[in-house]
């Protein structure tokens, strides 16, 4: 995150005027500008992965656990999800962000060929949108005259104003790439105690609470880590998430248990 564009939030959750002055100032805003989330940024797609993956994860360990079944089940079934969820939702994910880029794109070459082909129109557009942010008279037609005078900030501001579309200069196969790698690795997690249980009897003891410990604990960091994208409270969205992977695990261990005598 950009350090004025931090300082600017930190001013505004302290409602600390001179700080929000500083943040602002001229120099800081011309030698720092601000890149907003979700350009140009792959941290949500692993967020999002990573949260995806442990509670996918441990949900199927809780049901196995609930079940009474052996380590080997547990291993067997966690990289199963591990694998085959992971390689579903980042395929899912480049073919959205794909076909959203498609969009985009196409849009863009739609508003490019009216301005070639039909200025006149285009003025009105651009004409109106300036009209309901206020604009009137004199100032009205001078910001017309300035936008309209650039193609690609005019069409720009057709993309924006009057469609809603911002351009993301993310890369689909990178976006499912993250998404696959974060889901793996953090996914994981709750399989390491039966991993190490192989090799240590005391752990094979507690493998299934020491399995709890450690998602849980991942649980919270993953999702304190949202704040990098929604910008909520660090310690409730961590909690947020705790609880939502909690609740997952506790349905998922009570099918288990209550379906034991089928295994």
């Amino acid at each position: 995150m950009p350090k004025r564009l931090e300082k600017a939030r930190s001013a505004y959750e302290k409602k600390d005027i001179e700080a929000t002055k500083k943040a602002h100032a001229v120099e800081a805003i011309k030698y720092a500008p601000e890149k907003h989330k979700g350009a140009g940024t792959y941290l949500g797609d692993f967020v999002y992965g990573a949260i995806d993956g442990s509670i996918t994860t441990f949900a199927v360990v809780s049901g196995v656990a609930g079940a009474a079944l052996s380590a080997n089940i547990v291993i067997i079934l966690g990289l199963a999800n591990l694998v085959a969820d992971g390689f579903s939702m980042a395929l899912g994910n480049y073919l959205s962000s794909k076909s959203d880029k498609e969009f985009i794109q196409r849009e863009r070459k739609r508003e490019e060929w009216e301005v070639d082909h039909y200025p006149k129109g285009e003025i009105e557009e651009i004409r109106a949108i300036f009209r309901k942010k206020g604009f009137k008279g004199k100032d009205l037609e001078k910001a017309v005259k300035t936008v309209t005078s650039d193609k690609k900030v005019w069409v720009d501001t057709m993309m924006i104003d009057e469609l809603n579309l911002i351009e993301d200069d993310t890369s689909p196969f990178k976006k499912g790439l993250v998404t696959f790698i974060s889901f793996g690795l953090i996914g994981a997690i709750p399989l390491i105690p039966y991993f190490l249980s192989f090799f240590s009897e005391t752990i094979k003891e507690i493998v299934f609470p020491l399995s709890v410990i450690m998602t849980f604990i991942a649980f919270f960091f993953i999702g304190s880590a949202k704040i990098y994208i929604t910008d909520k409270n660090w310690f409730k969205s961590g909690l947020e998430t705790l609880l939502v992977g909690g609740a997952a695990a506790v349905i998922a261990y009570s099918i288990g248990y209550l379906l034991r005598g089928l295994a």
